[in-house]
């Protein structure tokens, strides 16, 4: 049983959420506008910065819709991800790629496009929830060069800088570690992170990944890890140790 928020405007999709999730065994509270969603997440007045660091009154994901009266929802998501590390999956009416791919680089860890089938959504919920909580099978700490990586903790540096990563970014950094120097093309990352097929929108997969180096080069100007191999995917490049 998950903790999760329902931030809708709309009263028949709204109550439609909060029956669905709850029938699903989850514990849900809802409200209808961005400012009502903004005390929800400053309630207890603490932050979560990782997935594992759990506090008191904060859910454990959020279903966030974009459209929403006093806060826009978009500015919302940027919130949650500078105070949390909460899993967001947003809703909108929008469907144009690039709208996916700017709330994306907001931080959403997933996008999906109104009206939504409840099957579908309830499973994007799951495999969210799942990635965020679940500790990665090999517990020991990973290496590459300068960058290190702590499944325990779920934490990352890289020339001794920590860089603050979402949990999906996490995962997918995860992964490239694990296989350092092998290509990984984007539908297996999707598959592997996203833990559902891929039926070839990569748009996540390459927005995330955008993200995550985007805070690597912040942590480590003279470092950029992760390698694009033109038509097949990507891989971590050697790097040099810490303090080389």
């Amino acid at each position: 049983m998950a903790r999760i928020l329902v931030v809708e405007d709309s009263p028949d999709v709204h109550a439609l959420l909060v029956e669905t999730l709850r029938a699903e065994g989850h514990e849900v509270s809802g409200v209808h506008d961005g400012l009502a969603a903004r005390r929800a997440l400053s309630a207890d007045g603490q932050e979560r910065r990782t997935p594992t660091d759990a506090s008191p009154g904060l859910p454990d994901l959020v279903v966030l819709d974009l459209m929403l009266p006093h806060v826009d929802g978009s500015v919302l998501l940027a919130e949650i991800r500078r105070d949390h590390d909460l899993p967001v999956l947003v809703l909108s009416a929008k469907d144009a790629v690039f709208t996916k791919v700017d709330i994306l680089r907001l931080g959403a860890d997933d996008y999906v496009t109104k009206p939504f089938d409840l099957t579908e959504l309830t499973a994007r919920i799951q495999a969210l929830l799942r990635r965020s909580s679940t500790t990665p099978p090999a517990p020991r700490v990973l290496t590459h060069g300068a960058l290190t990586l702590d499944p325990t903790t779920v934490r990352a540096s890289i020339a001794g800088t920590d860089v603050p990563l979402t949990a999906t970014e996490f995962h997918i950094l995860h992964l490239l570690i694990e296989q350092p120097g092998q290509v990984l093309s984007r539908p297996r990352i999707y598959e592997r992170v996203w833990d559902e097929p891929f039926v070839g929108e990569d748009a996540a997969v390459k927005t995330h990944l955008s993200n995550l180096r985007t805070k690597l080069r912040d942590a480590a100007p003279d470092s950029d890890p992760i390698e694009t191999v033109w038509g097949l995917g990507y891989r971590l490049r050697a790097l040099p140790t810490a303090g080389d």
